[in-house]
């Protein structure tokens, strides 16, 4: 009798850093995760998707949400393909539902959830005591 053994050999990595919540954080941080997702080798069909993803998380997290802020990547690759996870961390909400901060145009915000929930493969939401987790997974097709 002869087994056949399936392996497959799995790639990790993560990255966290804090995000400030000032002007051009944004930016930086997607400069930043560029860079990480080009050493890692994270499958050019999900990085431009990615960096989208990334944007809006961050955004969400310095505007609408109390400081401090973290990001936290991780990917997973293995022969099949592979799985990018982001995560947004804050303090928790800084307005009341619906109320939106002054000098920001309703016209020009309020999207970036629909645009992470169609990017994503999966996507959800943890609230905990002192701050909520919002988290996207992009997975290669």
């Amino acid at each position: 009798m002869v087994a056949q053994l399936n392996t497959l050999l799995r790639v990790a990595c993560e990255h966290v850093c804090p995000v400030p919540p000032v002007a051009g954080a944004v930016c930086a941080v997607r400069r930043r995760v560029a860079a990480l997702l080009a050493d890692w080798s994270v499958s050019p069909e999900i990085v431009e998707d990615s960096l989208l993803v990334v944007s809006e998380l961050v955004t969400n997290a310095i505007i609408h949400a109390r400081p401090p802020a973290e990001l936290r990547l991780s990917w997973v690759s293995d022969d099949r393909g592979g799985t990018l996870r982001v995560e947004v961390t804050d303090g928790g909400p800084v307005y009341a539902a619906g109320q939106t901060p002054a000098g920001v145009d309703p016209d020009e915000h309020g999207r970036g959830e629909a645009i992470v929930h169609a990017l994503a493969t999966r996507h959800g939401l943890r609230v905990r005591s002192g701050g909520i987790t919002r988290w996207a997974e992009l997975v290669t097709p």
